[in-house]
């Protein structure tokens, strides 16, 4: 069909160690005639050597503004705040389809440079299933911080780790932890990851999908001590936990863990505004009082980059069909389509300014 350029960029958040191509990923593209271009970066978790050995081209860190005009610029987390004219065709979880307070200045970005957001998020099947997601290791790190912080381990601030020895953190308070736990949405990617962890930590654990989310419990939900929360909702629906739940009588919930990370207003837990970070993991919403526990909040929107070699191999490994597209059908294929169909449907209802 062609020879795609994929430009993969150095990730701007410093926190930020996952990569969406692996060196054994850009080979094959480049087998497969694409063009891979990757950018020196002291913090991704692949040595730049691994990619040139590869086949793939290096460029600079930040280049990608330079980079052709018809390069795909491939990336994961936010992109910095300039250039203020965006005209690459951008690949990365962009956050502006949902009403976040940060969408229009971005998608103005794309506007005034007219290139086009291909956001990860919307790269969906024909099932409408996301064809890669972070959701089973973004799970299971989210229950695993929420079983170390009920256990009073949890480390602040938080480094990348292995799995091997969050694996251990975990196992070093089995057989004695008292907590119970309940994870929503237990059947899908994030609520298996959740399960998985909590398994290896031997926590007694509660799982509900959605036969239990639709006739919502709201009292057992709060006679748990954890809550994992893994249910990222497209429509309006009953929140899970309310304002009026925290000084609820009886209440045995200590600590929410929100793997979705999702502030908008479909938001399932609107008990919290504010993301919590690597720096800060756990943020307090109530004290205790009454004879019930402190009601504390786990939000953290990069969870798998705790986990970078790991939740790197997996992703870019389903992700790979999809970029491989590129090469034998272009970015006309059903995939690419429906996630610029999805932009342009968002820059259309967004005012110019």
């Amino acid at each position: 069909m062609g020879h795609p350029h994929i430009w993969v960029r150095h990730e701007a958040r410093s926190t930020e160690r996952r990569c969406p191509v692996t060196p054994d990923s850009a080979r094959r593209l480049v087998e497969a005639g694409a063009r891979v271009t990757v950018e020196e970066s002291t913090q991704r978790i692949f040595p730049l050597d691994d990619y040139v050995a590869a086949g793939a081209e290096t460029a600079p860190t930040g280049s990608w503004v330079d980079a052709p005009e018809d390069a795909f610029v491939l990336g994961l987390k936010e992109l910095p705040e300039e250039p203020a004219r965006l005209r690459h065709r951008h690949i990365y979880f962009g956050h502006a389809f949902k009403g976040q307070a940060e969408a229009p200045a971005l998608l103005q970005r794309f506007r005034a440079g007219g290139g086009t957001l291909l956001d990860l998020e919307y790269l969906v099947a024909d099932d409408g299933r996301r064809v890669a997601a972070f959701g089973y290791w973004a799970g299971y790190l989210g229950a695993a911080l929420g079983v170390l912080q009920s256990r009073g381990a949890l480390p602040a601030p938080l480094t990348p780790t292995t799995r091997e020895e969050l694996d251990a953190s975990l196992r070093a308070g089995a057989g004695s932890d008292p907590t119970r736990a309940l994870v929503t949405g237990a059947l899908g990617r994030s609520g298996r990851g959740a399960t998985d962890a909590l398994a290896v930590a031997g926590v007694t654990t509660t799982r509900w999908d959605l036969d239990e989310t639709r006739r919502l419990d709201r009292g057992a939900l709060l006679d748990h001590d954890l809550l994992v929360h893994c249910v990222l909702t497209t429509t309006p629906s009953e929140p899970f936990v309310r304002a009026a739940d925290v000084p609820a009588e009886g209440r045995r919930l200590s600590l929410l863990v929100d793997v979705t990370c999702d502030t908008s207003h479909l938001t399932l837990l609107p008990v919290y505004q504010d993301l919590t970070s690597w720096e800060a993991p756990v943020s307090r919403l109530a004290d205790a009082e009454g004879g019930r526990p402190p009601l504390d909040v786990i939000a953290i929107d990069n969870l798998p980059s705790l986990l970078p070699l790991e939740a790197s191999r997996t992703y870019a490994e389903d992700l790979f069909p999809t970029l491989l597209t590129l090469v034998t059908e272009g970015d006309v294929s059903p995939v690419w389509a429906r996630a610029r169909t999805t932009f342009e449907q968002a820059l259309a209802t967004t005012p110019a300014t």
